[in-house]
């Protein structure tokens, strides 16, 4: 195993390598039981999502594991999911076979782009500021969810202020909602405030990242796993813990129900529907762009906001790229293992997989060898069979790890020259933007255009590499387009 994982080369062991595994499963496993849920809102039958994201998440988590040896974790991402269901099915009128077979044509498109260098090349052009401003931007990120998951935020808004409701305009004097209420868009006057600390949850959530935060400050080794454990422990007398294994997913229904997503993609109503209509072509071809671009960005995002930080993907030959034929470096193999798993995922019936932020939790804990990814994949296979298990460990438990992760990954910001506004705009709007909207893409958009339009000012057009002005223009069209329709 040593051999195999070259954990020793690492600096790991195999207890720190299971711990780290157990720690990113525990962060990401919301993933089973939300994703059925929202992909559930288009028709798609719940119990067979939930065994396509389980399917999905192994296959391309092992081959992240196995043939990259790294420790990521892969999952239908959360916010491309939403996207599917509420843009692309209720917005945009495509049934979700359809929508299945637009993910299938993105998981190709990253294949391609990862097999002929184009994601490993932007990567490399990528400037050093921006990249700093990307790790910091995701570890605000995830600091931000581990806050919003605590429940240590509130936010208040008026019917005024109400944008849409499951992606549909608000009517003011609408009383009920096919399928419920799945999503709620408010606009610019919701006011954010600190809760008050009166739910149990909220306390637990407090007393855990007092708790982790002591292990962590200690170097106590496997703080953050350990942090977890204590509080869901401790939340059982708070009446948090919940001990009741109930699950509305039963292994046999799952696959009984699978066999009406899997190859829906290829189906009549699927492939087959989806170029009929002429004059929806071009709005095909645009929503596969925004699919990719959110799927690809989402993973690089991860991928130099953590490896380059704690050395996973460092030295340069992991730097230089685009010189370097075929998949012989760490992040070559990763950045095809995130590829074909969208294609998979799609096949069995998910919405687009990415690389998990969350997987940063992992890392935190000490992950560094693909050894913590095969220990996830072996923990989703088991969640199929023991999915009630997996309630017991409450949100509050997991958001404390969330946030001291988040703070670890800020660290790269204070190398950003802030005294520079040249330099400091972009970073800015990189870290900020992903932090705020939510979205790690939309902040990497923000970074480069901002970045393209100082360097055009200042008449240095000419510094910014081509891919990076081709990027930055497809995210304006994308934005665009997603603005008209």
């Amino acid at each position: 195993m040593d051999n195999f994982f070259k954990l020793k080369e690492s600096g790991t062991t195999v207890g720190t390598e299971i711990a780290a595994g157990v720690t990113t499963f525990f962060a990401m496993s919301y993933i089973l039981f939300v994703n059925p849920q929202i992909l559930g809102q288009t028709g798609m039958p719940q119990q067979a999502v939930f065994l396509a994201t389980i399917i999905a998440s192994v296959a391309g988590t092992l081959v992240m594991g196995l043939f990259a040896n790294v420790p990521y974790a892969v999952a239908p991402g959360m916010g491309l999911n939403a996207f599917f269901t509420y843009t692309v099915v209720m917005g945009l009128g495509f049934k979700w076979q359809q929508a299945l077979a637009l993910v299938f044509f993105c998981g190709i498109i990253n294949i391609i782009i990862t097999a002929t260098k184009i994601r490993k090349m932007l990567i490399s052009a990528i400037p050093l500021n921006l990249q700093l401003a990307i790790s910091g931007g995701i570890g605000a990120f995830i600091a931000y969810v581990g806050l919003k998951n605590a429940n240590f935020l509130q936010f208040t808004s008026d019917a005024n202020n109400i944008l849409s409701i499951n992606g549909q305009a608000f009517k003011a004097t609408q009383k009920t909602f096919e399928h419920g209420v799945g999503s709620i868009v408010t606009g610019g006057g919701i006011v954010p405030a600190l809760s008050n600390f009166t739910s149990p949850a909220l306390v637990l959530a407090l007393i855990g990242l007092v708790i982790t935060v002591i292990f962590k400050v200690k170097k106590v080794p496997g703080a953050l796993l350990i942090g977890i454990l204590a509080t869901t422990l401790i939340g059982i007398p708070m009446g948090v813990t919940n001990l009741h294994l109930v699950s509305g997913y039963s292994i046999g229904s799952s696959f009984h129900e699978l066999g009406t997503t899997f190859l829906a993609a290829f189906s009549a109503e699927g492939m087959g529907s989806l170029f009929t209509e002429h004059n929806r072509v071009i709005l095909v071809l645009m929503t596969i762009l925004s699919f990719s671009l959110s799927d690809t960005f989402d993973s690089l995002g991860t991928f130099i906001g953590t490896g380059r930080q704690t050395g996973i993907f460092s030295g340069e030959k992991e730097l230089a790229l685009e010189q370097e034929p075929g998949f012989k470096s760490k992040l070559d193999k990763a950045l095809f293992a995130d590829s074909i798993a969208t294609g998979v995922g799609s096949i069995f019936g998910t919405s687009n997989l990415t690389t998990y932020v969350e997987s940063s939790a992992g890392i935190g804990a000490g992950g560094r060898t693909g050894l913590t990814s095969v220990v996830v994949a072996v923990l989703f296979l088991v969640s199929s069979l023991a999915s009630p298990l997996l309630s017991i460990i409450p949100t509050a438990a997991i958001a404390p790890s969330l946030i001291l992760v988040g703070i670890m990954m800020m660290s790269s910001l204070g190398k950003i020259p802030w005294h520079d506004l040249n330099e400091a705009i972009p970073a800015f709007m990189t870290t900020f933007i992903m932090a705020f909207a939510y979205n790690i893409t939309y902040g990497i958009a923000a970074g480069f255009i901002f970045y393209c339009v100082v360097k055009l000012v200042l008449g240095k057009a000419r510094e910014v590499h081509p891919l990076i002005w081709i990027v930055s223009l497809l995210f304006v069209i994308n934005f665009a387009v997603l603005a008209i329709v």
